[in-house]
C-alpha cells in the first residue's frame, strides 16, 4: 500500500512529458488555476477602490495618499518581474506560485491591523505586491507552454477572471463591510487569497522532448554492410563512368582496415552532432534569467511598445467617475459606465482569443490594429458631454483594452517576438520595463489634472503614449525579419566553409594524380 501510495504522489508531482505541445490534457487544468490566480490578484487590485472612503476616514488622509497603496502595489509587482523568472527557473513555478500565495494573503491579514496610511504601504504595497508578482508571471508563462495552436484563445479566456471578480467581489464586499467592517473585511479578503496556494499546486512542469523520436543509432554490425556495399557498388560505377565519386569514394576503395577507418569516423562524427546538439537544449533552461532577448531588436522594440501602452491602461478607471460627475452624471449612473466597460473588456478578451487562434493570421498585426483603435477610444472620450456618450466610449474603450491587456503578454512566445523557447526570461525583463510606465503614469496624468484643471488632459496624455505605443509595436515585425535575415546569411556563410574544411585531404591529391595522368597521355600521344 505504501508502494502505490508513493506512485500516486510521484505521478501527480511528477513533470508531465510530451513529445510535442499537448494543447490541452493538462493544459486545461492549469487554464483554470490561471482564471482564479488572475481573480484573486488583478481581481482584488481593481475592486480595491471600495476601500477607499474608509481607509480615509481610518487614517484621516487624502485621496492621493491612499491611492499610492495600489501605485506602490502595482509597481513592486511588475518591477519584481525578473525575480520572478529567476525564482521560477531555480526553484519551478510551483513553488514560487506557492510561495506568492502565502505573501499575498500575510500583506492581506497583517493590513487589516494598519494603524497608519504608512502601514498599508509596507503591507500592501510591498508584501501583497510581491506576492502578486510571484502568483501572477509563473503561472501564465506555464500555460503558454501547454498550449501551441490554442495559446491565444485559452490565455484570453482563462484571463476573464479579473472581470468577473470585479463583478463578484465589488458588491460582495461592500455588502460585508456593512455587516462587519472594513478591517475584518479585508482580513477575508486576504484568508479567501490563500487560495492561490492550491492553485499552484496544479501547476505541473512540463517537458517537450521532439528529438527523442531522432535517437535509437542503428547497430554497427548493419552499418558496416551497409558501407561495404555502398563501395561495392561505387568500385562498379568507377570502372565504367570517370565522375566525382570516384574522387569522393576513394578511400573507401583502398581494402583492408583502411576501409575501416571511414566508416567508423562518420558515425562517431555523427553520434557526436546528436549528443552535442541534445546537450545544448537544456542550457537555455538552466539559465536563471536569460537577458540576451536585450539584444533582439524586436523584442526592444515590443518592450517600448508595453512601456508606452501601460500609460493608457489605467485612464478611464481612475478619472471616468470624475469627469462623469463634472459633466452632471449621478454616481449611480457613473457605477453603470464602469460596470459596462467590464462587461465590453470580457467581450473583448475572448473576441481576441478566438481571431488570434485562427492559424494564417499574423498575430503582431491583429494586436497592431486593437492599439489603434484603442488609442481612438482614448482620443474620443475628452468628446464625449452626457451619460449616452461616455456609456459609448467606455464600451468600445474596455472592448479594445480587453484585446490588448489579454494577448499582450501571451505574444511574447511568437515567433515575430522571441519565441516560446525564451519567453520566461522575456515575459520577466517585458514587466520590469512596464513598471516604470505604471509608477509614473498615475501621478503625470495627476499633475496634468492639476495643471490644467480639466480631466480630459488625463486622457490625452494617455492616448498620446498608446500612440507611441502603436509605432513601437509596427517596428516589430521589420526588426524581427531583419534579424533573421542577418542570421540566415551568416548560417550560409559558416555551413560553406565546415564544407570547405570538411573535404577529404586526398581531395586534392586525386586531383593532382589525375592531372598527371592526363600529361602522361597527352605526351604519349
Amino acid at each position: 500500500k505504501k508502494m502505490t501510495v508513493k506512485a500516486v504522489k510521484m505521478s501527480c508531482t511528477a513533470p508531465n512529458v510530451y513529445t510535442k505541445v499537448p494543447d490541452g490534457g493538462w493544459g486545461w487544468i492549469i487554464a483554470l488555476a490561471f482564471f482564479f490566480v488572475e481573480a484573486l490578484t488583478y481581481g482584488i487590485i481593481k475592486s480595491f477602490g471600495v476601500f477607499f472612503n474608509d481607509l480615509m476616514e481610518s487614517f484621516d488622509e487624502t485621496n492621493s495618499r491612499i491611492s499610492w497603496i495600489i501605485s506602490i502595489c502595482v509597481f513592486v509587482q511588475t518591477f519584481t518581474a525578473p525575480l520572478s523568472t529567476i525564482l521560477s527557473n531555480r526553484f519551478g513555478h510551483r513553488f514560487v506560485v506557492m510561495a506568492g500565495g502565502v505573501l499575498v494573503s500575510t500583506g492581506m491579514v497583517i493590513a487589516s491591523f494598519a494603524r497608519t496610511v504608512v502601514d498599508m504601504y509596507v503591507t500592501i504595497g510591498v508584501i501583497s505586491g510581491l506576492g502578486y508578482c510571484l502568483s501572477f508571471l509563473p503561472t501564465v508563462t506555464i500555460l503558454s507552454q501547454y498550449f501551441d495552436k490554442r495559446r491565444s484563445l485559452v490565455t484570453a479566456a482563462a484571463s476573464t477572471g479579473e472581470c468577473f471578480a470585479v463583478f463578484s467581489f465589488a458588491p460582495a464586499i461592500t455588502a460585508l463591510k456593512e455587516q462587519i467592517g472594513w478591517r475584518y473585511s479585508l482580513l477575508s479578503v486576504g484568508l479567501l487569497q490563500l487560495s492561490i496556494i492550491i492553485c499552484g499546486s496544479l501547476l505541473r512542469p512540463i517537458i517537450i522532448k521532439e528529438q527523442e523520436e531522432v535517437k535509437a543509432p542503428p547497430p554497427e554490425e548493419p552499418t558496416e554492410t551497409k558501407y561495404m556495399l555502398e563501395n561495392e557498388q561505387t568500385r562498379t560505377s568507377i570502372e565504367s563512368i570517370d565522375s566525382g565519386v570516384e574522387i569522393t569514394t576513394s578511400p573507401s576503395n583502398v581494402p583492408g582496415n583502411t576501409k575501416a577507418e571511414p566508416k567508423n569516423e562518420v558515425p562517431k562524427e555523427h553520434v557526436q552532432t546528436l549528443v552535442e546538439n541534445k546537450s545544448t537544449l537544456p542550457e537555455p533552461k538552466t539559465k536563471l534569467l536569460d537577458f540576451s532577448v536585450m539584444r533582439d531588436c524586436s523584442f526592444i522594440c515590443y518592450a517600448l511598445f508595453g512601456l508606452f501602452a501601460t500609460l493608457g491602461f489605467f485612464a478611464p478607471s481612475l478619472y471616468i467617475i470624475p469627469l462623469s460627475l463634472s459633466l452632471g452624471i449621478s454616481k449611480d449612473h457613473s457605477a453603470y459606465i464602469l460596470s459596462a466597460m467590464a462587461i465590453a473588456e470580457v467581450c473583448g478578451r475572448i473576441s481576441a482569443g478566438l481571431v488570434l487562434n485562427r492559424k494564417p493570421i499574423r498575430k503582431i498585426y491583429i494586436e497592431l490594429i486593437c492599439v489603434v483603435l484603442l488609442s481612438v477610444a482614448l482620443f474620443a472620450f475628452p468628446f464625449a458631454s452626457e451619460f449616452w456618450g461616455l456609456m459609448t466610449c467606455s464600451i468600445f474603450f474596455g472592448f479594445m483594452l480587453g484585446t490588448v491587456a489579454g494577448t499582450h503578454i501571451p505574444l511574447l512566445a511568437e515567433d515575430d517576438v522571441v519565441g516560446i523557447a525564451r519567453m520566461s526570461s522575456a515575459a520577466g525583463v517585458y514587466v520590469f520595463i512596464q513598471s516604470l510606465a505604471g509608477l509614473a503614469g498615475p501621478p503625470l496624468a495627476g499633475v496634468l489634472v492639476d495643471t490644467t484643471e480639466n480631466y480630459s488632459s488625463a486622457f490625452y496624455s494617455c492616448a498620446a503614449g498608446m500612440v507611441l505605443g502603436a509605432v513601437f509595436l509596427f517596428l516589430v515585425r521589420p526588426c524581427k525579419v531583419g534579424l533573421c535575415q542577418r542570421q540566415q546569411q551568416q548560417c550560409a556563410e559558416e555551413a560553406v566553409m565546415e564544407v570547405v574544411l570538411d573535404l577529404p585531404e586526398d581531395f586534392i591529391e586525386m586531383d593532382i594524380g589525375k592531372a598527371e595522368n592526363s600529361g602522361k597521355g597527352c605526351d604519349g600521344t
